[in-house]
């Protein structure tokens, strides 16, 4: 009978989780230990922003709509919810009913929160914001 606590089926998964946690917790430590060691120069060249060479125009600290952010996670979303698409178009010919019938659930799922983000206006940008 196979142990459920330390499988070893899990053991690859538990060490490689133990590896990247060590990894994280000694990165963290390393550089707050290199940061708080230096002693910091400030100079107005230094506190100056730059970016490609070119030269600062104007205040880069001007507000963004919220509707840019809105769009952006609505990308992911729906981004990630694609990806979802991808094993069933791949074994879609061994596919049963059951597994379409699944997959129209999704989609319909899928389309209903679409129309509804459009329905409250997410895509409209002229629309005043409320």
């Amino acid at each position: 009978m196979k142990s459920i606590y330390l499988s070893a089926d899990y053991q690859p998964v538990i060490v490689q989780f133990f590896v990247a946690l060590s990894f994280v917790v000694i990165t963290m430590v390393v550089t707050h230990l290199i940061v708080s060691t230096r002693k910091r120069v400030r100079s107005l060249k230094k506190e100056e922003n730059f970016e490609c060479g070119i030269e600062i125009q104007g205040n880069a600290r001007f507000p963004f709509s919220i509707k840019y952010f809105l769009i952006a996670i609505l990308f992911v979303l729906f981004d990630v919810e694609v990806i979802f698409f991808y094993p069933w178009a791949v074994n879609f010919k061994d596919a049963d009913w059951n597994m379409f019938l699944n997959m129209l659930l999704f989609m319909g799922i899928f389309i209903f929160g679409f129309f509804y983000i459009y329905k409250k206006g997410a895509f409209d940008w002229n629309k005043e914001q409320e």
